[in-house]
């Protein structure tokens, strides 16, 4: 059997995206999830349907993490 050799990327100066939502606070969280709710609306009512179920489908990844960073407080 042949034998595989995987390159390493972090010898090649390829590093890991960092976690960023530790930056975002509850309220800032929050307001962006309901936010989402709110340009998405306006989205569907201008006649933006699928502008406005992308925007609207962030909401709830966005609230989620709100409530998930809360709670792990």
């Amino acid at each position: 059997m042949e034998k595989l050799q995987f390159i390493d990327p972090l010898l090649h100066g390829i590093k890991p995206i960092e976690n960023n939502t530790a930056n975002l606070s509850v309220k800032q969280l929050a307001f962006a999830g309901i936010g989402s709710i709110l340009i998405g609306a306006v989205l569907k009512k201008t006649g933006h349907n699928k502008a406005a179920a992308i925007v609207g489908s962030l909401a709830l990844p966005l609230l989620s993490a709100a409530v998930y960073k809360k709670v792990s407080k």
